[in-house]
């Protein structure tokens, strides 16, 4: 075991290892550690400040699932934008739950949107589900407010998965779209653009969000494909 493993088998909690790992099945239960996501966040302050945190982006893949989660935070204090998409592109190809691949959102990302979305356009295209998945969620993070474009939703649209966690992330993010831009999103849903799954999914979200008026969801849920 790796001085840094010792060190986070130190945070452990076992209570929170037997609750987290029924969340996350794609994990074998060997791999994770157990550590509260706020006690894992502080740790990647002090580990910042303390190491080479560039030797240890180096080292994948890694072992653990809480490592992953240390790599995912430290990129998101990258500053430099180029260096963020860098580290960021080494570590996707190793992002194996959803988890990991939802709570990862480097902050200049969100200060460089017309950069982002170039490489968001590629990593939908990828055959890796998490690539996918993570594309999606940053489409729906910075693309649903101010930098919305309707040619979003349609490529989102077009994505078709047999992977469970990209299909949920689709639902995900047309509900979210129907609670920001309803009237672009909802067209996709009355034109049946979504496939039978991603579209009920959707409509089931949006209603239990709270997000729309009773009327919109009234109307939702006349558009369900049975």
């Amino acid at each position: 075991m790796t001085d840094l493993q010792k060190k986070l088998f130190e945070l452990q909690d076992l209570n929170y290892k037997a609750f987290h790992q029924r969340l996350i099945p794609t994990i074998v239960p060997e791999r994770i550690i157990g550590i509260r996501t706020p006690d894992l966040r502080k740790f990647s302050k002090k580990f910042a400040q303390d190491n080479d945190t560039q030797a240890f982006l180096n080292e994948l893949p890694h072992k653990y699932y809480e490592e992953n989660n240390l790599h995912a935070f430290i990129i998101e204090k990258i500053k430099d934008y180029d260096k963020a998409m860098l580290e960021t592109e080494k570590f996707l190809p190793y992002i194996d739950n959803w988890a990991t691949c939802d709570m990862f959102k480097p902050k200049v990302f969100s200060k460089n949107t017309d950069k982002l979305i170039l490489k968001i356009d590629a990593w939908l295209e990828s055959e890796q589900t998490y690539t996918v998945r993570y594309g999606i969620g940053l489409l729906m993070s910075y693309y649903l407010d101010e930098n919305f474009k309707t040619e979003y939703l349609e490529i989102v649209s077009k994505i078709r998965s047999q992977e469970y966690y990209v299909n949920m992330m689709i639902a995900w993010y047309f509900a979210t779209a129907l609670a920001k831009q309803y009237d672009s999103a909802v067209k996709f849903l009355e034109d049946f653009k979504l496939d039978k799954w991603v579209h009920n999914k959707t409509i089931q979200k949006s209603v239990e969000s709270n997000r729309i008026s009773p009327e919109k969801t009234a109307y939702l849920k006349t558009l369900k494909i049975k």
